[in-house]
């Protein structure tokens, strides 16, 4: 299939294109790419190169995304595509972020029937970046909310508002990736700036589902004084009650840090349980941050032995015992 014509851009003199989707604001010129690698000129038109081209499809638990608030204990159809917005040094996927990965065409209709015949509560859109691929996800989340089916993004945020608020009414749920509080951080180790991710993650919570996910690295993020930053700034804008999800770094990529030690991790989450209500860690064998308990009464809501999980408390979305909400959908 040929890729169709990108949205967001318009058309410059020598048949050059400004690509108005993200903050990375591109020129391309002709027989040339974005920033992202996807969104490519062709002869005068950018097209969404990577529109529909799946480098990864298949069925996760939707607690892998991380979400631990939205149908825990379900599966999700995840699909992925190559190129990202970021050239984050530590990238864990950097063989389909940063290349043209090998793909097969999954059409938005065949992602839906694949998701209605496996049993999914919809479609994850994760793996790289899905921002990027904006058209397909259009495409395949409106399809997919025709046929009853929920949709998910697993996003590093870094997108202009029109599109975001374009898109927003077709997504019931986010991760939204939070790397650090500072410009210097994204600027010198993703290529990128922190106010789009912030200002993403404030407009999605007022149309959906979303948690915060933020990678810790030493000497990097892992300051007492940031991570109160990021946890104070969490509360304030997005609520208390939004799950926050903490994750040891380990060596990837061309950044050479020190893995995250437990302790790092242990010390991240007594701060942002101090502000928050629900504080996961991921990846490392912790006793912390695993379960789900009542805020209101701490009657245990959702236990967890790695991707295995059991509703022990809820009723429906809320709380068995004190009928409390604790911001799940279930």
């Amino acid at each position: 299939m040929n890729p169709p014509e990108a949205r967001y851009y318009s058309k410059l003199d020598t048949h050059r294109v400004h690509c108005e989707l993200c903050p990375q604001s591109c020129t391309v010129a002709p027989g040339k790419s974005g920033f992202c690698l996807a969104r490519e000129n062709h002869d005068g038109t950018l097209v969404a190169a990577n529109y529909g081209q799946a480098t990864s499809v298949g069925m996760d638990p939707i607690e892998k995304k991380p979400l631990y608030h939205f149908y825990p204990g379900r599966d999700i159809l995840s699909i992925g595509s190559w190129g990202c917005n970021f050239k984050c040094s530590f990238c864990q996927n950097v063989h389909i972020s940063q290349q043209k990965a090998t793909s097969e065409y999954v059409s938005p209709q065949q992602a839906v029937d694949m998701a209605r015949g496996q049993a999914s509560i919809g479609i994850a859109y994760t793996y790289n970046e899905p921002l990027i691929g904006i058209e397909y996800v259009q495409d395949t989340a409106r399809l997919a909310h025709e046929a009853g089916l929920k949709n998910v993004l697993v996003t590093n945020g870094f997108i202009n508002p029109e599109p975001l608020n374009d898109l927003l009414p077709l997504i019931d749920a986010l991760n939204v990736d939070i790397k650090a509080m500072r410009d210097d951080f994204y600027r010198d180790l993703c290529k990128g700036r922190v106010r789009p991710v912030l200002d993403t993650a404030v407009a999605a919570r007022k149309a959906a589902h979303v948690e915060i996910t933020n990678l810790i690295i030493p000497d990097y993020n892992d300051s007492r004084e940031e991570l109160s930053q990021l946890a104070d700034w969490v509360a304030s804008n997005l609520g208390i009650d939004t799950p926050v999800h903490l994750s040891a770094y380990f060596p990837r990529h061309r950044l050479r840090a020190n893995p995250t030690p437990p302790e790092t991790i242990e010390m991240a989450y007594d701060l942002f349980r101090q502000r928050l209500h629900f504080v996961y860690v991921g990846n490392i064998i912790s006793n912390s941050g695993t379960n789900t308990a009542c805020s209101s009464c701490g009657r245990m809501l959702v236990e967890r032995r790695g991707y295995s999980v059991q509703l022990v408390g809820l009723q429906g979305s809320t709380c068995g015992g004190c009928g409390a909400a604790n911001n799940i959908i279930s």
